[in-house]
């Protein structure tokens, strides 16, 4: 779809009066700053790479660090992630915030039933696992009691308050008209109306269907060859663990701009 078309289409969503022309509004533009960052997938290279680049900037010192989540699977260092994420939020709680990501939710469900929630271990739970030690710690007779010993090996290998730190996690997070989430919401809801599993998996109208209330979206979970901000979507998560590229959206008085950490 060409740029004139998917304005037309868009416009057909948007709030305004018969016949007028109706316009997207800009980005918003926090004071302080805000800085939200994509998923980083165990990629711990990328994570410090890009605190450097935000050490740079000449407000830093007073941004906000919003995580969208997937911190853990597919890339080598989940370990050192969960504990370099941990640590900020723990250091400064006022300006660090770190959501949940369906993976992080993956990993819990897998630690609260094995047997029933191990789909996990196909979507990246290897690397992180491995990151962690516990690989190839999986014993018993039958198939259910490996699991079962994989789930305590994997509790015991977490660092002291890792488990209940995952799961205190928040889904959203909002300042005024600017929104992090882990993946695409249902655009006709409010934040408050939400369910759990349009936050952490994402809703299919997301992406057909602005929103008409006026907020804008940064989140991660889509992967996207290049960060982009359109229709009151900010789309961050430029697939790290496998492109090699984490990206992060800073948004301050002047405007939006992508940093990518390589």
């Amino acid at each position: 779809m060409r740029g004139g078309e998917t304005m037309q289409w868009l416009r057909q969503f948007l709030p305004g009066k018969a016949g007028s022309e109706a316009t997207l509004s800009a980005p918003p533009r926090p004071t302080p700053p805000v800085c939200i960052i994509g998923d980083i997938h165990g990629r711990a290279d990328l994570l410090e790479a890009m605190l450097l680049l935000i050490g740079k900037e000449p407000k830093a010192a007073t941004a906000r660090l919003i995580f969208v989540g997937d911190l853990i699977d597919r890339g080598p260092d989940s370990a050192a992630v969960l504990s370099r994420v941990r640590q900020l939020v723990d250091y400064a709680p006022d300006r660090v915030i770190c959501l949940m990501g369906n993976h992080e939710r993956m990993m819990l469900d897998f630690l609260d039933d094995p047997t029933e929630a191990n789909r996990w271990l196909r979507h990246g739970a290897v690397e992180t696992l491995a990151s962690l030690g516990v690989q190839g710690r999986a014993e018993g007779d039958t198939p259910d009691a490996r699991l079962q010993s994989l789930a305590d090996a994997l509790r015991d290998a977490l660092p002291d308050g890792m488990e209940p730190w995952l799961r205190a996690l928040p889904l959203w997070w909002q300042e005024g008209n600017l929104v992090a989430v882990h993946a695409g919401i249902e655009p006709d809801l409010p934040m408050e109306a939400q369910t759990a599993a349009a936050f952490l998996w994402g809703h299919p109208d997301f992406l057909l269907k602005p929103r008409t209330d006026g907020l804008w979206l940064a989140h991660g979970h889509i992967v996207v060859k290049t960060a982009s901000a359109e229709a009151g979507r900010i789309a961050v998560d430029t697939g790290a663990w496998e492109s090699g590229r984490l990206t992060a959206a800073w948004l301050d008085a002047d405007g939006l701009k992508f940093i990518e950490a390589t």
